[in-house]
């Protein structure tokens, strides 16, 4: 697996890790629909949070949160709105990111709820 594969994938367990600490219930990890991927879905009391995991080795290129590009986010809503009619949900929603930087050996988590909102 390429190293920058390797790094997503710890970024979004390292994001798993810190939702559980701050009480969220996983609802689902992953999930595909057409073009969108959700990193997390996330449950913390009457609010589903979805959350966008950006994990970099460095700031060298910018900030992590700044590669969600307006594509994506059309993609995610898109993705959330079949979500929801699927499991047939009444529930309100807010698009969180959580930015991952690798420094040396640690990982500076920070998490930003209401990243962006849908139209």
């Amino acid at each position: 697996m390429a190293q920058h594969n390797e790094l997503g994938k710890k970024g979004e367990q390292l994001a798993v890790d810190f939702l559980i600490e701050n009480n969220y219930n996983i609802v689902e990890r992953n999930y595909r629909f057409d073009k969108a991927e959700v990193d997390i879905i996330a449950q913390k009391g009457s609010i589903l949070a979805i959350i966008e995991v950006k994990t970099r080795s460095s700031l060298d290129f910018g900030n992590p949160q700044d590669f969600v590009k307006p594509k994506q986010i059309k993609n995610l809503v898109k993705a959330v709105d079949e979500y929801i009619t699927e499991n047939n949900l009444d529930t309100e929603v807010r698009f969180d990111i959580i930015a991952i930087v690798k420094k040396g050996k640690q990982y500076e988590i920070e998490h930003l709820e209401n990243a962006f909102y849908h139209f």
